[in-house]
Parts: structure tokens; sequence; C-alpha cells
């Protein structure tokens, strides 16, 4: 009896350093591993801007993300920062991408690249335009970053292009009062389309769509000279009658 539990003892002990021993190799050879695969930020920057090119937008964000996390103080950090913006737009995750390029600009305002950010600030909005039927609004914000560039960077060729892009939120903006003032008119509520019409008129008079606004816009003040005579006309019908 005493042989047998001196036995077991000893297959107790030989198993227990057996896996303390399989435990360490595996941490030695993870440890080992992980140092093969750890990759320069050059390496980072590499991968990150061949699957960019690639349309792998995903992939690229990893990548910059690894130089930015691992490498912040490296020549390639600020690279990185604005490569991994351009992966998110490309991915067409545009309120993530215009906040990274909105924290680049904060981060760094001097930088030679910033009318190249600016424009893709304007681009992040410009891009979640729908339909002439919807809502605007970021029309108009996209119109407020490419106008802010033309300002501040009148002579860069992201100027001229945004001057080309403000035209394309005009014309955007001037259909949109235009279906709206239309939906107005059909609806019988002809001030308010007539409000429409004239704000269309006034703001974006070059845009395209001034003669059939300007068409529209005295169809809604016959209209509404004819509903204002109505009960003139009926008054007197009733005098006459009595």
């Amino acid at each position: 009896m005493i042989m047998c539990g001196s036995l077991n003892v000893v297959r107790y002990l030989v198993a227990g350093i057996s896996l303390i021993l399989i435990l360490n190799g595996c941490a030695l050879f993870g440890g080992f591993f992980s140092k093969e695969e750890e990759k320069t930020p050059a390496e980072l920057m590499s991968e990150g801007t061949n699957k960019l090119k690639w349309g792998d937008f995903e992939a690229a964000t990893e990548a910059f993300q690894k130089v930015k996390d691992r490498y912040p103080y490296s020549r390639f950090a600020v690279e990185a920062e604005l490569k991994m913006a351009d992966a998110l737009y490309g991915g067409e995750q545009y309120d993530e991408a215009f906040e990274a390029y909105n924290v680049f600009e904060r981060l760094h305002p001097k930088n030679p690249d910033m009318p190249y950010v600016i424009y893709r600030k304007g681009l992040c909005y410009f891009s979640q335009v729908s339909t002439f039927d919807r809502d605007q609004s970021v029309a108009l914000r996209a119109k407020e970053e490419f106008d802010r560039l033309v300002k501040r960077f009148p002579r860069s060729e992201y100027a001229n292009r945004s001057r080309r892009m403000i035209r394309e939120c005009y014309i955007g903006l001037a259909e949109y009062e235009l279906y709206v003032g239309h939906f107005y008119f059909k609806m019988k509520k002809y001030r308010a389309a007539m409000g429409r019409y004239q704000y269309l008129l006034e703001n974006y008079p070059d845009m395209g769509q001034y003669n059939e606004a300007l068409l529209f816009y005295s169809k809604c003040r016959e209209k509404l000279a004819i509903e204002e005579a109505e009960p003139k006309r009926s008054f007197w019908r009733w005098l006459t009658r009595s």
C-alpha cells in the first residue's frame, strides 16, 4: 500500500512538471512567433498603402491603425493618420472618415496637405447627398467646407476642384427647392410654394431652374389672387340674390 501511494505521488509530480514545461514551452514559442511577426512601421505603411491601392480598405485601416498605436512617435505616424482617414473614406465610412480628417486638421493645422484634408472633409458630406428630394443639409455642410477651402487656399488645385463642387452643391439645393415648391403647388398650398420658388430665384439664379421657378412663381400669384377674389365674388352674388 505504501508503494502504491508513493507511485501515485511520483506520477502526480511528473504530470505537474510536464504541464509546467508544456505551458512554458507554449509561452516561449508564442513569444518567439509574436516577435517574428512584429512588423516595422515602414513595413506596416507599405502594407497599408498597398491594401489601400487595391481597395481592401478594412485591412488598410488596420495597418495604419497599428502604426498609430505601436509607433506613435515614428516618422510615419502623421502619414498613417491621414492615410487611415483615406481608407475610412474609401470604405464609405463617411462619418468616421470626417472625424479622422477633422482630428488631423486639429492636430496638424500647418501640415502642407491641409487643402487636401479640407477638400476630403467636404467630400465626406457631399458623398452622403442622396437624391434631390431628400433633406439637403449635408449638401449645405459640404458647401461650407468647400467655401472654407477656397478662402484659405485660393490657389490650391483643391480650391479649383472645390469651386466645381460648390456649383454641384448649388444645383442640388436648387433642385430641392424646386421639388418642394412643386409639392406644395400640387397640394394647393400656393403661398408656401411661392416662398420656395422665391427663395430659389433669389439664391440660385444661375443653376438652370430659374425659368421653371419663375413660371410657377407667377402661377402661384395667379392662384392666390383668385383665392383672395373669391370671397368678394361670393359676397356680391349673395347681395344680388337678396
